[in-house]
């Protein structure tokens, strides 16, 4: 068992270092070209501002230049996990040309994008290049010591090891046996250097605190929409619904007030019909006050509230609660509701035939996975109530993960940080 653990975690070795080499070549090559093309056309372009022919061209080389940054944070995350945030200030739609390349050139995140493009030609293209440099150089001291330096007049100089006779080759072969397993060590993390430099270079300054501006300004816009959304909901159902049959009540009053001496049953039976019609009234008022904010979830919290949620459902659903407090009530509320719409997805549309709900705290976040044994295939999109959901937990700094390959199951986690009381 060791012996294929060993085996196992020397493969896993191999081939992330191969992958982490072939990546920084790729890298390496296209670096210089891109990197000097972008940089010669963005000079000469403004250059050319003064004379209207750079109000032209500068827009788009820039554009290029924003494209070609775009693509190595993409490499970053995808290749090493590096997050490289980019802050770019909107372009106003309607611009004449001056305005839009000035737009340009005043955005400090385009200055930082094309201070990068010569930084990443020089210093860049290093680091880009080294991780190929230090996993196939030590092939060729192997083939030094294999006879190679037989070939030359001279000695053959492997590194420092100048190789002119069967030790010095001997010497050459375990300098390369040392650069290989240095490479198969530390190739990974020297393909993350050339990222990080990038970074360094491409964030601004206070990136985490532009990036926290960023979220809290679309978790504001969601907020707003959200409860926009609430009332023209609520709205909605009063006119539709219990407003719809307070105005009828009222009119078989007075219909009964003319009518309880002429016509007695007349007025009895619309008396009955009133009746009805309030408790009707009062139903739908308690289904709204209950969509508000349910009862259940005040009177006794989270864990009560979600189990009440399961118990409605069409099948069975099965729930933990580990909660040794209750969070704030804004937070209850949105993990509520949160919850009843992941139910209500996985009842619709999973074909399931059981759920599972666990809830707990630990670590200051409070903590909801919801998993269920259908077709699978959910995904978080435009138009998708799960998307619904992510904005709601957004505005509480919440996360939303969902694992939902083909054929299933579906696991649904969510995450907001709070304490208990």
């Amino acid at each position: 068992m060791s012996t294929d653990t060993d085996s196992d975690d020397f493969r896993s070795r191999a081939r992330s270092a191969v992958l982490a080499a072939v990546q920084g070549l790729a890298l390496a090559l296209a670096v210089l070209p891109c990197g000097v093309a972008f940089l010669v056309l963005t000079l000469v372009s403004v250059a050319l501002v003064p004379v209207g022919v750079g109000l032209v061209t500068t827009p788009a080389i820039l554009t290029g230049v924003r494209a070609l940054a775009d693509a190595r944070r993409r490499l970053a995350a995808e290749w090493c996990g590096v997050r490289i945030p980019a802050v770019y200030r909107p372009l106003p739609s309607s611009a004449n040309p001056w305005t839009r390349t000035f737009a340009l050139l005043g955005d400090p995140q385009v200055r930082r994008d094309v201070l990068w493009l010569p930084v990443d030609m020089t210093a860049g293209f290093v680091t880009a290049l080294l991780p190929a440099l230090l996993l196939f150089y030590p092939f060729e001291g192997f083939a030094v010591a294999a006879g190679l330096w037989r070939v030359t007049d001279g000695p053959y100089w492997y590194l420092f090891v100048p190789v002119d006779g069967p030790l010095t080759a001997l010497a050459a072969a375990a300098l390369a046996a040392g650069l290989l397993v240095l490479a198969f060590r530390h190739t990974p993390r020297l393909i993350r250097v050339h990222f990080h430099l990038t970074r360094a270079v491409l964030s601004p300054a206070d990136a985490e605190l532009t990036e926290r501006v960023r979220v809290l300004t679309e978790t504001r816009r969601d907020a707003v929409d959200t409860s926009a959304a609430e009332l023209r909901r609520i709205e909605r159902d009063l006119h539709d619904g219990a407003q719809a049959r307070l105005v009828a009540m009222g009119m078989d009053l007075g219909t009964i007030e003319m009518l309880v001496e002429r016509d007695p049953a007349q007025a009895k039976r619309l008396l009955a019909q009133a009746r009805r019609n309030s408790a009707e009234a009062l139903d739908e008022l308690r289904d709204l006050v209950r969509g508000i904010h349910p009862p259940v979830l005040a009177e006794r919290g989270l864990g009560d509230a979600v189990r009440a949620l399961a118990l409605r459902l069409p099948l069975p659903a099965e729930v933990t609660v580990e909660l040794p407090g209750r969070p704030d009530a804004p937070v209850e509320s949105a993990a509520y509701f949160a919850v009843s719409e992941v139910l209500t997805n996985a009842t619709k549309h999973s074909g399931a035939d059981r759920i599972w709900v666990d809830v707990h705290h630990t670590d200051g976040r409070l903590r909801i996975t919801v998993t269920d044994n259908g077709r699978g295939g959910a995904a978080v999109g435009a138009g998708s109530g799960l998307a619904g959901v992510e904005r709601r937990l957004g505005t509480f700094d919440g996360v939303l993960a969902v694992s939902s390959p083909a054929g299933g199951p579906t696991l649904v986690t969510m995450e907001i940080p709070c304490a208990l009381s």
